[in-house]
């Protein structure tokens, strides 16, 4: 196998945690009113089992930083696969509302750490030129996990207990990460520099780059690590010119969720119902949602190393404002049919071509790989409090205020990210982890 099949196949590897990450997120949606009517749900409870994953999220990512430095990549992504596994067996068979709750929870936990490992192990094995595109590998897995979801979804409609078999088919997966992950998954070479295991980086960097770039990169590696000998902690990333840094990667994460994506994802049977479909057509209508996110995916795979980062932002957000405007139009006055589906099928484009991708890919250049385990972990830590505060008190807006107040807001939060991307975000691409942190320091 050619260095270059080979480290592609890494990245593959590696990407399979964020197609977990998409299928854990999206599986529930179509079995939501199923739920409801098993466990005699009201709304507040049904956004309890909803956002009890995003809860879960928001602890995986808070503690990943400590585990992934103290124990390694590798050997953080096998317990979150078991993770995986646990949680989606017992979610299928669960008997109560609370069962429920508690291993969608830890499933949560496992998303949660992924969705900072994932990005950080790929960003730490790429060469600079390909880095965009294969750390976009898991944005692209992350979709890829939705769409399943939604197809799966779909089948399982008209079974009795459908919805259990969309919360078991997670777990065929995860069993099949843990192969990949024991059998093809060196461990990043960053982390084993850090811990002094100089020769067996150059060993993986070598298969990866080729011997006369490991030994570059080795000497790199070694060079910035150099002035940096202190353990990091949370203290570390709020102070100086690191915070500066940490608090455009926090503020981009935020933004990321508040502009509305997972509402729309989560809940988007529930959505196009309040337009007047059936549960059926609204379940097609979600797969055809999980299609322009995979096809808009493939676009940001192939702009994002040459158009950069942050052109695919400015124009996500411009695209993104458009037509969630038009969507709190629509709902405001009654729209109804083709003209709702294809403004949400606009917004979530948009949104995969541009934001979806780019904030793993910014965030895991723009930290340093002195702080970047810790530093991501609080960055997306905060992306999943800002997701659970979407997943939970969606259901409630679109309930009691209506579809235009709900996608007003989200409109609102797309215009506010536009500004903050156009005065704030540098360009990474193209740039060694080693010149961007020069830069930014």
């Amino acid at each position: 196998m050619s260095n270059y099949k080979h480290l592609y196949w890494i990245a593959f590897v590696a990407a399979n945690g964020g197609l977990l990450f998409g299928l854990n997120m999206a599986g529930i949606s179509g079995g939501i009113n199923s739920i409801q009517n098993f466990f005699n749900l009201n709304d507040t409870a049904l956004g309890i089992v909803v956002s009890s994953l995003i809860v879960g999220c928001l602890f995986g990512a808070f503690l990943a930083g400590y585990f992934i430095e103290k124990y390694g990549r590798k050997k953080v992504l096998i317990f979150t696969s078991i993770l995986f596994a646990v949680s989606s067996i017992f979610c299928a068979f669960a008997q109560s509302f609370i069962f429920l709750v508690i291993f969608r929870f830890i499933g949560g936990i496992g998303v949660g750490i992924v969705s900072v490992l994932g990005p950080i192990y790929i960003t730490e094995i790429s060469p600079p030129k390909n880095r965009g595109i294969l750390v976009s590998f898991h944005q692209f897995a992350i979709v890829t996990g939705i769409l399943l979801a939604y197809i799966f979804n779909y089948f399982f409609i008209n079974l009795a207990n459908g919805w259990r078999y969309s919360l078991a088919i997670p777990f065929f997966f995860s069993v099949l990460f843990l192969i990949l992950i024991l059998n093809s998954l060196p461990e990043s070479p960053r982390w084993l520099v850090a811990k002094g295991r100089k020769l067996e980086a150059f060993e993986i960097l070598k298969k990866v780059h080729g011997s006369r770039v490991a030994k570059d990169e080795i000497e790199t590696i070694e060079n910035s690590l150099l002035t940096k000998t202190k353990k990091v902690s949370f203290k570390y990333i709020f102070k100086g010119k690191v915070r500066k840094i940490v608090l455009l990667g926090v503020i981009l994460a935020i933004f990321q969720q508040i502009v509305g994506i997972n509402a729309v994802i989560n809940y988007a049977p529930i959505i196009f119902e309040k337009t007047g479909v059936n549960e059926d057509i609204a379940l097609l209508q979600s797969i055809l949602i999980g299609i322009v996110n995979f096809l808009a995916t493939i676009i940001a795979l192939h702009f994002i190393d040459s158009k950069g980062r942050k052109t695919l932002l400015i124009w996500g957000a411009i695209g993104m404002t458009l037509t969630l405007a038009y969507l709190s139009y629509g709902f405001h006055f009654n729209v109804t049919g083709i003209e709702i589906l294809i403004a949400i099928l606009l917004y979530i484009a948009f949104f995969a071509a541009s934001f979806a991708p780019v904030l793993w890919v910014i965030t895991s250049e723009m930290f340093s790989n002195h702080f970047r385990g810790v530093a991501m972990s609080f960055a997306i830590t905060v992306s999943w409090l800002s997701t659970f505060i979407v997943v939970q008190f969606s259901p409630f807006i679109l309930n009691h205020f209506g579809g235009s107040v709900l996608f007003g807001v989200f409109a609102l939060c797309s215009f506010l990210a536009l500004i903050f991307v156009k005065l704030w975000i540098p360009e990474t691409k193209g740039k060694s982890l080693e010149e961007i942190e020069k830069e930014l320091f």
